[in-house]
């Protein structure tokens, strides 16, 4: 806390201080004002001006600094000014004290509360920014909520001043109106209670409620509009509860929920079942690490105790076995299997021809419109290929097109330096081709740490990769059969010669072809949804890479709960997508797992955190597996355990991470952690060492001198 904070904090609290030290609430009591009223008024009517601005001063203090005593003073005001000054009087001077107030809270109290609860202060604050106003309004109308609490809680929030003040002037109006008017009565009164019946306190609650009533009824209003140029094509009755296009993650999982809740449900086709990750990213791309992994361990069996091992390697086979892999975990995501689940499984091309039809075009030459109340696009996402001069004269691979080889590149370029192509350059480098490794970027695996990045860099140079970082693709050249990729660094350009052209820079969601631009859905990078999934049209859904924010497996497969409950029951209930523990790994070896935020996310968004660190070169089972390298770092709040984050750099680092994840999501600190049984000897105890080394930081020194004190004592 900077100097300024701390000079007003304590202008503040030497305020509240004198406020009780020298008993000045009894001059805010009601008996008090009610003695002092005939005096009151015989100086307001000598000098109006100077009593109306010493009583507005007085007002504005005492909201400000969150005293007891407004509703005295409220009815102060009635009794001396009358109900119509007394009303503007209190109106402008309680809103401006609250205002203050909001202020004096976020100045002193909000950097520290968003350096503890960053990433939850910023789900808030988008909260605020989208529907705070009505929020604002609701709680300002309903007496029951204490006014200084709502003062200080707004504080916290990124509210506009403005928007505060002006809410706040509008929604206290009806209450103050009530007070003042008590006010010109004030003989009669004989405690607070009696100003509120319950009946005006219901009528209150009525009023605070009809914000959020208006909120439905302005968001009715703008759905109707959206659906208003396909009047008459509603049908009364519809073919399906649900429709799905795609089968992919978020397809299947959508399709399958949709089925268990007895939902007649539809999912659409048109290439494989399963989607890119069975046939063409995390099951074909694990299959071939995993033959790469054993060409590296069979090179280095001398350093297990093997003194000559060799293989002879055949590449065809290699991709082979990748293709058997994926066959043998095709059945689960078979259209048979789906089948036999409940759903309507129609191999072939969708098109949406308005909120409530779906056109299918089968693939054996069927053709049907189905009418649905509800649809949910997961049309996935396909390789990025940018727009790079003479690509397409060298020729390339993408990932999707790269399990067709069964010739071994001898040299291979992979132009990417992200997750997928620093798996890929690894696994080829392994089984022997020579790899050069194109990223612009100034590092490798540019959303981890730079230690994480520094640390893949150093295990793909280590397996042969050539690593050129900082390197922008300029263009492609061919001349005969050499083919070149011409990149630049630093002003200067090079070739880099290749066989094969391995293009992962990304991925971009399928956006086309079905009919989002037919229906004037906003599309940009992916589908505009909503906070529930919903397109502009609150019946069309999308969710997985098409949707967003993530492309993992596995965030698909979590949304595809939200699009399906949503689509089938949010007339009467919707469920925010939950995003808040969202875990990923990356398979180059040793693994890199993380869940929740790093260190370079931390501060970037200003939160603070305590880092604990723990090597695996200490951890007796990596030991034993010649796999002592890498490490646990955990972020957490600073003087508690609770997790922000974990990061896991080593073998298995992707199956370790679950604890954490399993830990951030219900809430549990490393002190459970360290509290629970781990199997020895195994790598899971990398984890529970993690959190002894946290505990060993934070030990309570001067309570353990006493102990020994205490012993020293004991031992006579």
């Amino acid at each position: 806390m900077n100097a300024r904070k701390i000079v007003l904090l304590a202008i503040v609290v030497a305020l509240v201080a004198a406020f009780f030290a020298f008993d000045l609430g009894r001059l805010l009591s009601l008996d008090y004002v009610k003695g002092a009223q005939a005096q009151l008024d015989a100086l307001y009517a000598e000098r109006p001006l100077q009593v109306i601005g010493a009583y507005f001063a007085i007002y504005v203090a005492v909201t400000a600094l969150s005293l007891p005593g407004a509703a005295i003073m409220t009815l102060l005001g009635g009794a001396i000014f009358g109900l119509v000054v007394g009303t503007v009087v209190v109106s402008f001077a309680s809103t401006i004290g609250a205002t203050l107030a909001m202020l004096v809270a976020r100045y002193l109290l909000r950097d520290g509360v968003r350096a503890r609860f960053g990433a939850r202060l910023a789900e808030i604050d988008k909260g605020v920014q989208r529907e705070g106003g009505f929020y604002l309004f609701t709680l300002r109308l309903v007496p029951i909520f204490p006014f200084f609490v709502i003062n200080l809680l707004m504080g916290l929030t990124a509210m506009k001043a403005r928007t505060f003040f002006g809410v706040s002037q509008l929604g206290m109006l009806a209450g103050t109106i009530v007070y003042v008017n008590a006010g010109t009565q004030l003989a009669r009164i004989d405690s607070l209670a009696g100003i509120l019946s319950p009946a005006l306190v219901g009528s209150f609650v009525l009023l605070g409620i009809f914000p959020l009533v208006a909120k439905k009824i302005v968001d009715a209003v703008k759905a109707r509009k959206v659906y208003a140029r396909w009047a008459g094509r509603k049908p009364r009755r519809f073919d399906r509860n649900l429709v799905v296009i795609g089968a992919g993650a978020a397809g299947l999982v959508t399709a399958y929920i949709a089925a268990a809740v007895k939902a007649r449900v539809t999912l659409v086709e048109k290439h494989k079942m399963g989607g890119d990750c069975l046939n063409y990213g995390c099951v074909p791309s694990k299959a071939l690490i995993k033959t790469a992994t054993l060409a590296r361990q069979i090179r280095h069996a001398s350093d297990v105790g093997i003194a000559r091992a060799g293989f002879e390697l055949d590449f065809a086979q290699v991709m082979e076995r990748v293709g058997r892999v994926v066959r043998d975990i095709e059945p689960h995501d078979s259209v048979e299997r789906y089948r036999g689940l409940g759903v309507d499984v129609v191999q072939g091309a969708a098109t949406i021809v308005d909120p409530w039809h779906v056109q299918i075009a089968g693939d054996d030459g069927s053709e049907q419109t189905l009418s649905t109340r509800a649809i949910v696009v997961a049309t996935g996402a396909a390789p990025f290929v940018p727009p790079l001069p003479g690509l397409d004269e060298v020729g390339y691979l993408t990932s999707d097109t790269l399990w067709e080889l069964r010739e071994q590149p001898k040299r291979l370029v992979v132009l990417g330096g992200g997750p997928i192509g620093c798996e890929l350059a690894q696994a080829f480098a392994r089984l022997g081709s020579e790899v050069t490794q194109v990223e612009m970027l100034p590092r490798l695996m540019a959303r981890e740490d730079e230690e994480v990045s520094a640390f893949v860099r150093d295990a793909l140079q280590a397996d042969g990769v050539r690593v050129l970082t900082g390197h922008k693709a300029l263009r492609c050249e061919r001349e005969g059969d050499a083919r070149f990729i011409v990149v630049e660094s630093e002003g200067r350009e090079r070739r880099v010669g290749f066989d094969r052209l391995l293009v992962a820079v990304g991925r971009s969601a399928r956006l086309t072809g079905f009919g989002l631009e037919a229906l004037g859905i906003p599309t940009g990078r992916t589908v505009q949804v909503d906070d529930y999934l919903q397109t502009i049209y609150p019946n069309i859904l999308a969710a997985g890479d098409v949707a967003g924010p993530f492309q993992f497996t596995h965030t698909a497969a979590h949304q595809a709960w939200y699009a399906a409950v949503n689509a089938l029951f949010g007339t009467f209930r919707k469920f925010k997508a939950d995003y808040r523990v969202i875990p990923w790994a990356t398979f180059v070896d040793p693994e890199v797992a993380r869940v929740g935020l790093n260190e370079q996310e931390a501060k970037a968004q200003g939160v603070a955190y305590e880092v604990t660190r723990y090597g695996l070169d200490d951890l007796d089972r990596a030991i034993a597996d010649s796999a002592a390298h890498g490490w646990v770092k955990v972020l957490t709040v600073p003087g508690k355990d609770r997790i922000l984050g974990a990061t896991i750099v080593g073998a298995h680092a992707g199956d370790l991470l679950a604890e954490y994840v399993l830990a951030m999501k219900h809430g549990l600190g490393l002190n459970k952690i360290l509290g629970t049984i781990h199997t020895y000897p195994t790598m899971a105890e990398a984890n529970k060492y993690a959190a002894g080394e946290w505990k060993r930081a934070h030990q309570p020194h001067a309570l353990l001198r006493w102990v020994e004190r205490f012993h020293a004592w004991r031992r006579g």
